[in-house]
């Protein structure tokens, strides 16, 4: 059943992902501002499992990833969300950047992190308004629609000694 996979005793065989619709987060009943979480070109489905994580941490409504070059709600992303998969819903958009503009029609503002933004992270004073924050590969960054896309570009302050973060945890900072 396992099939040479690495576990700790246990398997259990369970039906395919459902996942969720982009507009489904936008209409949640969750308490708070509305968060939703997009990735955009994230390929690794252990750092899907973490931002999921994280989101479920921070109290946010979901991730939404897009249905090709993306990664999956596989078993690497469930063992690595650490349950939070159960309880954080997951979208899979056909159009990454119109599920964007959906959520800027909704009120969302949407900003996209990117080492080269306009502004830092301690200064965006968005807390009160519902958002959606875009997280782009960690070779690529976001791609250029995405980009155009956004109301805003933040990066993250870092020291000069360390050159990038892992979209797992720029995420889980953000």
């Amino acid at each position: 059943l396992t099939d040479g996979a690495v576990h700790q005793g246990l398997a259990a065989q369970v039906p395919p992902y459902e996942y969720a619709h982009p507009k489904d987060l936008a209409d949640s009943q969750l308490p708070g501002v509305p968060l939703v979480v997009a990735l955009d070109g994230i390929t690794d489905p252990r750092n899907l499992g973490a931002i999921v994580r994280s989101v479920g941490a921070f109290g946010g409504h979901g991730v939404v990833v897009p249905s090709r070059r993306s990664a999956g709600m596989t078993a690497a992303a469930w063992k690595t969300s650490a349950g939070a998969a159960a309880r954080v819903p997951v979208a899979q958009a056909s159009n990454l950047v119109r599920a964007l503009e959906d959520y800027r029609s909704a009120g969302f503002f949407v900003i996209g992190l990117d080492m080269e933004g306009d502004v830092e992270l301690p200064g965006l004073e968005l807390a009160t308004s519902p958002l959606v924050v875009v997280v782009g590969s960690e070779g690529k960054g976001l791609s250029r629609l995405v980009r155009e896309t956004c109301d805003q570009i933040v990066s993250i302050p870092m020291s000069s000694s360390a050159e990038s973060l892992n979209a797992g945890i720029a995420a889980g900072v953000t």
